[in-house]
């Protein structure tokens, strides 16, 4: 999504979560390396933890997923979220982190999202099997590849290549990000599957391309052209996170409608 850096909001700083409970640990605070498949507990300074478990009450999350990431708001035209995360266990699901704020699109979420149009689109999703980055790996356990000049996002509709990462000397065409440009948003970034395999066969033209999983343009917070930005330590938390042989998904809707998922 061209110029996800909108500033819209900006200036009003980012709405801390109003749900009250013990506080979490402060983000980055020193801990041990996770082992794979065991449950990372990570939070922002002051973040709180929830009172209610959303994925024990999802019901369409394919049977092998056992991390899930729920990204929720109090109406569908609100531009400030909350991310939290959740890990399947024997016991069930249990959460991973504490409420962390987030930001999505600059007209808040829609059913019907379409190319060039600033909403982020609802549903269920798997992230990208390769994470990128303008900075180096930050400890990923996905595949990482560190963007060099010349590297593409193709937001081009009329491409047989639309909603890919290509690596090109020429612009692809359309409005096609310049991923190594986007200084802060892109330091690193997880890939939201909307309009792209496995959620469809193969890319719908105009249906929308690029939305991400990235940093704040800006030190307060700001809405997107259409994706999900956290704060840069919370970002990386939730990328070292995500363990693909966990199967994640990621869930995008306002929390009224939540109960589709």
């Amino acid at each position: 999504m061209k110029r996800r850096s909108l500033l819209l909001g900006a200036a009003a700083g980012l709405a801390a979560p109003t749900l009250l409970s013990p506080a979490a640990p402060a983000l980055g605070a020193p801990r041990p390396a996770p082992a794979r498949g065991v449950a990372t507990v990570f939070a922002s300074t002051g973040s709180v933890w929830p009172r209610r478990n959303l994925a024990a009450r999802l019901t369409t999350l394919p049977p092998q997923t056992n991390q899930v990431l729920i990204v929720g708001t109090t109406s569908a035209t609100t531009t400030y979220a909350t991310l939290e995360a959740y890990e399947r266990g024997r016991g069930g699901w249990t959460p991973a982190s504490a409420l962390v704020p987030a930001r999505i699109g600059s007209k808040g979420f829609s059913d019907n999202h379409v190319e060039g149009v600033p909403t982020t689109p609802t549903g269920v999703y798997s992230i990208g099997p390769t994470m990128y980055g303008i900075d180096a790996n930050p400890g990923v356990r996905y595949p990482y590849h560190r963007l060099v000049n010349g590297d593409w996002w193709n937001e081009n509709p009329s491409s047989s290549l639309y909603n890919t990462f290509q690596h090109s000397s020429t612009n692809p065409g359309g409005a096609s990000e310049a991923l190594w440009q986007e200084v802060p948003a892109y330091t690193h970034f997880a890939v939201i599957t909307y309009n792209m395999p496995p959620n469809v066969s193969k890319p719908v033209p105009n249906a929308g391309s690029g939305i991400f999983l990235h940093q704040f343009s800006t030190s307060a917070g700001n809405a997107t052209a259409g994706c999900v930005s956290l704060a840069h330590d919370d970002l990386v938390d939730v990328l070292a996170w995500l363990d693909p042989a966990l199967s994640p998904r990621i869930v995008l809707s306002p929390y009224a409608q939540m109960r589709r998922y």
